[in-house]
């Protein structure tokens, strides 16, 4: 199953140290504002995000619908329909997305380590 692009989404006490550190590493800023307390930054087809004072934990996150560039692409499995098949892999989920509605919506699995995974449509 295809979850969409992927990458990390990690919690930073600083955004700006945080954000020239991973400058040193060769990202560069993609999206995002100092504004918004986020930076999403990539590296070739490597995409890390930036959050600070959004999460407690980082985040492994994929986009259904989004290439590595986050460009819309056609053919996706919406978000719905990953969700229907966790639930029929009995994968508790820690948030649902509403099964009745179309376009963008989100869910929440942690795996067996703890660790968060966020399944983030956008289109």
């Amino acid at each position: 199953m295809n979850l969409g692009a992927f990458s990390i989404s990690l919690t930073v006490k600083d955004l700006q140290i945080s954000k020239t550190f991973y400058e040193k590493l060769g990202f560069s800023v993609f999206a995002g504002t100092a504004e918004m307390n986020y930076y999403i930054m990539k590296n070739g087809q490597t995409n890390i995000g930036l959050f600070q004072g959004m999460f407690e934990k980082n985040i492994i996150t994929f986009n259904p619908g989004w290439d590595q560039d986050a460009n819309n692409i056609e053919n996706f499995k919406d978000v719905r329909a990953i969700q229907q098949h966790l639930k029929k892999e009995d994968i508790e989920l820690l948030s649902e997305v509403d099964e009745s509605t179309k376009g963008p919506g989100s869910i929440m699995i942690t795996d067996p380590d703890g660790n968060q995974i966020l399944i983030d449509q956008h289109i």
